[in-house]
């Protein structure tokens, strides 16, 4: 089973159409910056923190490592048995989209309750992005209970926000996002020109493939 958007290319998506095209087509064109880099460790150290705070739980990425269209099966699999489990990376899939989150709590009766660990100190529009895309392929699956971000609190401590009405009120909004991306990488790479897009809400790593092409298109004048 393969997909064709996942979490982050839907962001990407949402952020500039041809950026999504190279994620899926291109992606050996993106060139991060170090403070990118910085950014990626600290979001992956706040994350780990919060995920030591679960030390009975699953780690799917540690069984399966980078063969991420197994994800779904396995995480299916330890999901359908008996009582409370706690998963990290769960992987669900569905109309070819593909989402791991980051920590899946399943209770007794079954219901999932979803804790997405964002590294920053207020919740965003991006953040609930993406949530809202994870919930709306998770609930095709399963039942989700409460969808929850977690971002850092005071000090040490975790502040977490209940986002599950909001997300839930973004299903239709997000399905026509995802089918409009599908149309878009369903051609050739979009002319999209450089403009705010590339700095908003994230720094494009394909900043340089897409002035590269401006100057060419000028030489050629």
């Amino acid at each position: 089973m393969g997909h064709l958007l996942s979490k982050s290319k839907y962001i990407r998506g949402l952020q500039c159409e041809r950026a999504l095209w190279l994620d899926v087509y291109n992606p050996r064109e993106a060139r991060y910056s170090a403070d990118a880099f910085r950014r990626f460790d600290a979001g992956r150290t706040f994350e780990q923190t919060y995920k030591n705070t679960y030390p009975n739980a699953i780690d799917i990425s540690e069984r399966l490592k980078y063969n991420r269209d197994d994800y779904p099966q396995l995480t299916e699999e330890l999901l359908d048995g008996e009582g409370v489990v706690d998963l990290f990376e769960a992987g669900f899939a569905y109309d070819d989209v593909l989402v791991l989150a980051d920590v899946v709590h399943k209770r007794e009766d079954g219901i999932l309750d979803i804790y997405e660990v964002k590294g920053g100190r207020e919740v965003t529009v991006t953040f609930i992005e993406d949530a809202a895309v994870q919930y709306y392929v998770i609930s095709q699956v399963r039942e989700v209970g409460r969808f929850s971000l977690v971002c850092r609190g005071e000090g040490d401590s975790f502040s977490l926000t209940d986002v599950t009405e909001i997300v839930m009120e973004r299903k239709a909004l997000v399905a026509e996002r995802m089918a409009a991306m599908k149309k878009v990488l369903a051609g050739g790479e979009p002319g999209t020109e450089p403009g705010d897009q590339c700095t908003r809400p994230y720094e494009c790593p394909y900043g340089k493939h897409c002035a590269k092409g401006i100057r060419q298109l000028m030489m050629d004048l």
